[in-house]
């Protein structure tokens, strides 16, 4: 990868581990799943272009590239001998048929759909992804040694908590419609955090569970559908910002490089607990996001656009979307030494700037 910005973030991310947590990494080989997903974009291209120098063994990524991307993933295993790409069904394939499965101690399952246009389309495989390919993985590692499993839950099981629960911290139960367009990824991940639960209560396995917080930047594509993407490609492709909401529902936004620098952490912490991962500030309304969009959009694009309002056709477009969205991160802080720091007018520059980089594409 000679993008700059990602090169940036990936030397980022190493200054952000301690050195305890860079040994962890040493003879280690690493398995994840969902390696072709906006997150797996990031995770992969650091391990690989760390992986000499933390003394790295095995990447192997997995995925079966329903909403994923394999170009740039392929030009990481031609490039890279200690990197391994599968196509992969964690649903209904068998890990361990896998090269480097079996010796694996470090388990990242990202296999999942995360944009709500995607997982209403594809429900029962967004919901089996979070269940049933993530307990494919419990039974096949549950009588494996290994160090570290990070299961990625989400900031949506909290739904739209009530006022007095935001900021929003891990002991919040949450709020969440068991019925309704968002159902299908909200529940799954409530009861993925409970079967890692089981499975380290019973089998001792060292399962560690982020709960996400509104991540963007390089590595997501503008095709993605989420509101960052959204807007990100509407810049690149000169057309006016839209919002399908009035704009006021407010929401903190989390760098990528922050995002997995907390990942990372929640990983080798090889212990059952959960934290949420995100930014703590500055809370932005959708509208304030646009007009910072476009305001780097016009210093790095030459961007004339403007923010505007439609109605989405789709009707349930807004069902169940959370009003704010804001973490507690105290936890994180305190027990991982995590500490996010490019807010989000830097974020979105960032962000820009890689996209303008490569023409839009991830490579």
């Amino acid at each position: 990868m000679q993008n700059k910005i990602v090169l940036e973030d990936m030397s980022y991310i190493l200054g952000k581990l301690s050195q305890e947590e860079k040994n962890k990494f040493k003879g280690s080989t690493i398995i994840i799943t969902g390696c072709g997903g906006f997150l797996g974009y990031y995770f992969m291209h650091f391990l690989s272009h760390y992986a000499d120098e933390l003394q790295i063994k095995k990447i192997i990524g997995l995925d079966n590239f329903l909403t994923g991307t394999r170009d740039w993933l392929e030009t990481l295993e031609k490039n890279n001998e200690k990197v391994l790409l599968k196509e992969f069904n964690v649903i209904t394939d068998d890990i361990s048929k896998i090269e480097g499965a079996e010796e694996a101690n470090l388990i990242i399952h990202g296999a999942s759909i995360a944009s709500p246009i995607f997982y209403r389309i594809y429900p029962e495989e967004t919901i089996d992804a979070n269940i049933t390919g993530l307990r494919r993985i419990l039974d096949y590692y549950k009588t494996k040694s290994i160090d570290g499993l990070l299961f990625f839950s989400s900031s949506e099981i909290y739904g739209d908590p009530f006022p007095e629960f935001i900021p929003t911290d891990e002991e919040y139960r949450g709020n969440v419609a068991t019925m309704g367009p968002r159902a299908c990824y909200d529940e799954a991940k409530r009861f993925g955090e409970t079967l890692c639960y089981v499975y380290n209560e019973k089998y001792n396995i060292p399962v560690s569970i982020a709960r996400p917080f509104n991540n963007y930047g390089p590595g997501m594509n503008i095709n993605d559908k989420r509101l960052p993407a959204d807007f990100a490609k509407a810049v690149h492709e000169d057309r006016d910002l839209i919002m399908y909401s009035d704009g006021k529902p407010t929401r903190t936004f989390c760098y990528i490089s922050d995002a997995i620098t907390g990942y990372l952490k929640v990983l080798l912490h090889g212990k059952l607990d959960v934290f949420n991962i995100g930014i703590a500030k500055p809370e932005v309304s959708v509208a304030e996001f646009a007009e910072l969009f476009s305001k780097n959009a016009k210093e790095i694009y030459d961007y004339n656009g403007s923010v505007v309002f439609e109605v989405p056709e789709d009707k349930e477009y807004m069902t169940d979307n959370p009003n704010r969205r804001c973490p507690k991160i105290d936890k994180a802080q305190r027990i991982l030494d995590y500490n996010p720091s490019i807010l989000v007018d830097e974020g979105i520059g960032r962000y820009l700037q890689f996209l303008k980089i490569n023409n839009g594409k991830l490579l």
